[in-house]
């Protein structure tokens, strides 16, 4: 993968959109119909969609629409996910609740017979986000959870989109999205080895950073959202460029060579993105996968409209493999 001199691809002639702005354009597209096909939205008003089954139900793991609380909800098949019941997980009683303005894209993981909920905390402080952990205490998605802190990271930056890799040795990875400093000019995926699901060992290493043009629309440039996709001993990581406001949003690609996995160079990032805008859908990102029944499916979110901001449907389709054993997504739908 090529390194610039500039690691943080500073651009004089440009500013980072900031929150406050992107929230000026959500707010105007939510007053507006939803454009496209709207036959496979699962949930008209949502985003960063999390899905996991788990002895034959699905669990949707997301937020209110204030961003306060993490919710979970229990359903059998897609289709009931908008209106299956969300139950209020955090915050509880177990452990201390720390300021913050708003909770973003929180993950419910299975791992090592215990339920964990990984997510960052907005506190509209520059550079000040930082990713957190729960820890179920009750055997439940739905239960009660032990609030265990923040994620300590030796070189300590802004980081949100927390998601944890297990390969089928059992090792514990943690990815991310990253600053590589303190300036708004990039943000990076990272990866560092875990002891347990609440502890990280190693210091981070960037495996991937915007440098196609695809990956660059908007400002500041983004990878993001990384998701793990393990099958058959393949490890992919899938994760989220350009800005997130833009109608430029997709998905890219990191393919595992072998060896180290904290070694950049046994990461190989695809030339084009895997997953794009078509005619009528925009700004397909930040997906989950989940298999049902033997099928293998992407939930992801899309713009409820062109220049929608952060005015986003949860939407999905049926994804398929290529003979090389990656994944094939195929076009938004």
């Amino acid at each position: 993968m090529h390194t610039p001199d500039d690691h943080f691809y500073q651009e004089a002639q440009l500013a980072p959109m900031t929150v406050a702005e992107i929230n000026k354009l959500t707010a105007r597209a939510r007053a507006l119909p939803p454009g496209g096909d709207q036959t496979h939205v699962l949930v008209p008003d949502g985003e960063d969609p999390w899905v996991i089954a788990d002895q034959g139900h699905l669990y949707y793991c997301t937020v209110d629409r204030q961003k306060q609380k993490i919710l979970v909800a229990r359903f059998s098949k897609l289709s009931e996910m908008a209106s299956a019941e969300l139950v209020q997980v955090w915050p509880g009683q177990q452990g201390a609740t720390p300021e913050f303005v708003e909770i973003w894209s929180p993950e419910l993981q299975l791992i090592e017979g215990k339920w964990y909920i990984y997510f960052a905390l907005y506190n509209a402080k520059d550079g000040g986000e930082r990713l957190y952990v729960l820890e179920g205490i009750s055997g439940q998605p739905q239960g009660e959870y032990k609030f265990l802190g923040q994620l300590q990271i030796p070189t300590d930056r802004w980081a949100i989109d927390g998601s944890v890799l297990r390969t089928d040795a059992s090792e514990l990875y943690f990815i991310w999205s990253g600053w590589e400093g303190f300036t708004n000019a990039s943000q990076n995926i990272y990866i560092a080895r875990m002891r347990d699901p609440a502890t990280i060992i190693s210091d981070r290493v960037c495996i991937s950073r915007p440098e196609h043009d695809w990956e660059k629309q908007g400002y500041p440039h983004v990878n993001e959202g990384p998701q793990a996709l393990v099958r058959q001993g393949r490890i992919f990581i899938i994760y989220s460029a350009s800005g997130s406001w833009t109608d430029d949003y997709c998905l890219g690609q990191l393919t595992y060579l072998g060896g180290d996995p904290l070694d950049p160079a046994a990461w190989r990032k695809e030339a084009a993105p895997v997953f794009s805008k078509t005619d009528t859908i925009f700004g397909p990102g930040h997906a989950s996968f989940v298999e049902i029944e033997g099928q293998d499916f992407i939930v992801y979110h899309a713009a409820r409209c062109s220049q929608a901001g952060w005015a986003r449907q949860i939407r999905a389709k049926p994804f398929s493999w290529n003979e090389d054993g990656s994944p094939n997504f195929g076009q938004p739908m």
